[in-house]
């Protein structure tokens, strides 16, 4: 499947659709890029990310800030309470006192600007998918390869989870909590997808804003950089 095609063939379920009409996606396809380890440039990145989340949260506890209370509604509407598991970005705001985790170039990279944009963003290797991406209202039958203990297992989905997934499973449980094995960016990863995730007021200018963000500065790394994306939306 071309990239394009890749795109195009990206789905919201009605399902989803019907329960968040609020939800907005968007999806970039970045192809020639060159996965590494950490290194100066994701590193002030992280810096940045850092210092924002530090002033953000000067001035308000996190269960105050709009974006973080508008994505524990979105979990709490499957049964996922904030002491369960919190949306990607929560999860890296609350690490940046500490510190937040050095991975990988592109990892790192993403990371900072979840925290910097308050979006949630998830990134994967666009070659190990199998057939498109969606989004859909889980069943709790789907596999979900995951590690514990150092060891890959399958942890399915509740049913009523919402999931992003592909023709061989799910990619990433409870909307952008966390990601499968398989599909997980690597330093030896050269086409990858991005995928933000934005709700409530201004969804679409927020995840617009992170995305034009992370393709600026893949794109002032390495210019020859093919990048490609489409909004998926349900608001008129």
């Amino acid at each position: 499947m071309s990239h394009n095609a890749f795109l195009a063939n990206a789905s919201v379920s009605e399902e989803v659709w019907n329960l968040h009409p609020d939800y907005v996606a968007m999806l970039v396809v970045v192809e020639g890029i060159q996965g590494g380890p950490s290194d100066e440039r994701s590193e002030a990145l992280l810096l940045e990310a850092e210092a924002s989340a530090a002033e953000l949260l000067a001035a308000m506890p996190i269960e105050e800030v709009p974006e973080v209370q508008a994505w524990r509604e979105k979990f709490l509407s499957f049964g996922v309470k904030p002491r369960v598991a919190k949306s990607s970005f929560e999860a890296l705001l609350k690490r940046c006192a500490s510190g937040m985790p050095r991975v990988d170039l592109l990892t790192d990279t993403y990371n900072a600007i979840s925290v910097i944009n308050l979006v949630p963003i998830g990134g994967e290797d666009l070659e190990s998918y199998v057939g498109a991406a969606r989004l859909v209202v889980a069943d709790g039958s789907e596999n979900f390869d995951t590690r514990e203990n150092g060891e890959t297992v399958n942890a399915s989905p509740e049913p009523g989870e919402i999931v992003w997934r592909d023709d061989a499973g799910v990619t990433c449980r409870r909307w952008n909590w966390r990601q499968c094995v398989r599909t997980h960016l690597n330093e030896d990863t050269t086409t990858a997808l991005f995928i933000f995730d934005g709700v409530g007021d201004g969804a679409k200018e927020r995840v617009e804003a992170a995305a034009a963000q992370l393709s600026e500065m893949l794109k002032s790394w390495w210019p020859e950089l093919d990048i490609h994306s489409r909004v998926l939306t349900n608001i008129n």
